[in-house]
């Protein structure tokens, strides 16, 4: 059976964060090559850029692999490859404030892939930077709450990569 996620409502998933850093580092850390590298994905993964153009139409493609132990046999459990090519077309760069893309969701058996679209907007704060990341729901709730789980480590990754 093929799913087709079109079909669903259009939801969305916010996650707000206020980091104790400048606007320009978190800025930094969301559109520069080394700074992707050093917090992308969940923990357990590492990515390596291939490609980065940061402006509207442009392209990052990034490699995701699991590499800790859990999230290899996960990765196993699930059917999913270790490694996973994965391209972002951004649609809208506006520094140091915003940031939007979308994703290709094509690795899924059975679902026909579809496109997520996720908003990084960065506001300074009496405290650092405060940012939100609205990103559009997956075609069910099992993978949203998947989704969710990454970006949640993945938040917390970006706010460890801050405090050094």
């Amino acid at each position: 059976m093929t799913t087709h996620p079109q079909a669903a409502p259009q939801r969305s998933i916010t996650f707000e964060r206020t980091y104790p850093a400048s606007l320009d580092e978190v800025w930094e850390l969301w559109t520069t090559k080394d700074g992707i590298e050093s917090w992308w994905g969940p923990e357990g993964f590492t990515v390596t850029v291939h490609q980065m153009d940061l402006r509207p139409g442009g392209l990052l493609r990034y490699a995701m692999t699991a590499t800790a132990p859990e999230q290899v046999a996960g990765m196993k459990q699930a059917g999913l490859p270790l490694s996973s090519e994965v391209q972002v077309t951004y649609t809208d760069v506006t520094p140091p404030r915003r940031l939007a893309y979308t994703h290709r969701v094509d690795f899924i058996q059975g679902v026909t892939p579809y496109d997520v679209s996720t908003v990084v907007e960065l506001q300074p704060s009496g405290q650092g930077v405060r940012m939100s990341v609205t990103s559009d729901a997956m075609h069910n709730e099992e993978w949203s709450k998947r989704a969710s789980m990454g970006m949640e480590s993945q938040l917390g990754r970006l706010a460890k990569r801050l405090q050094r």
